[in-house]
């Protein structure tokens, strides 16, 4: 896994959009069309900011995939990943291809996923934009992850961590208010992407980054499994990279 460390997090955000951008314009040219995952949350802000402002981007050649939403959420929620990504991304480029939202409220979890695998079989992702929780969660696969599943997307239970993260962001006013369950894209299935863009900013991510990168790989660490992924880069601001005991 390759580190990109920045001052602040803005610098570290133009860096991942930079690189994800150049790769999306790559991919066009070579096959013309690129397909990408769009995470969401807090660490997202600048990195998709920068992406999106970001020049000579054929958009309506890209297909976006979004990595989870929570179950029982309604797509106006203020916490609606869904909402996060109409907003800050869809409605901020010129004619986007095609999004595929996690459409919680379409049909059971269990058809929602169906229609997802389906849809996602025939677009192979070449850049997956991500981030790492502060319990080192990938999407919203929470520890103890599910590393062996081959469905594209799963139901999974919310941990208690991930929920006062979730509050503490200050998108829910109490962890009562955080739904419990969601669905998400899977560990096997994020890690088929060609290239994985993480964009890990702030102290409160410091430990997992530290467990991420120079521990072993545990499904109690989700994203220590990117240490086996041919095509990953972590970029990092002083903050999350404090903990590091390597340069």
């Amino acid at each position: 896994m390759r580190v990109v460390k920045s001052p602040t997090k803005r610098e570290s955000g133009a860096q991942a959009a930079a690189h994800g951008a150049d790769l999306i314009k790559r991919t066009i040219a070579e096959k013309g069309a690129a397909n990408i995952i769009l995470a969401t949350g807090a660490s997202q802000f600048e990195m998709l900011s920068a992406l999106t402002a970001t020049e000579g981007i054929d958009w309506p050649k890209v297909t976006m995939f979004h990595l989870d939403e929570y179950i029982g959420l309604d797509d106006q929620h203020p916490a609606s990943f869904r909402k996060y990504l109409r907003e800050r991304f869809e409605a901020q480029v010129d004619n986007l291809g095609r999004a595929y939202y996690v459409e919680t409220e379409s049909g059971s979890p269990d058809e929602v996923c169906r229609v997802l695998d389906e849809l996602i079989q025939d677009h192979p992702i070449d850049i997956c934009f991500a981030g790492i929780g502060e319990n080192g969660h990938l999407a919203f696969n929470d520890p103890p992850a599910d590393f062996d599943t081959e469905k594209p997307y799963i139901v999974v239970d919310l941990d208690e961590g991930c929920r006062k993260q979730q509050m503490g962001e200050g998108w829910f006013p109490t962890i009562e208010d955080v739904p419990k369950q969601a669905i998400s894209m899977s560990i096997k299935h994020i890690c088929k992407s060609q290239t994985i863009i993480l964009t890990v900013p702030d102290a409160r991510k410091a430990e997992a980054v530290k467990s991420t990168l120079e521990g072993e790989i545990s499904n109690l660490v989700p994203a220590s499994i990117l240490q086996n992924h041919d095509d990953t880069t972590l970029y990092l601001d002083a903050d999350s990279a404090s903990l590091l005991s390597r340069e």
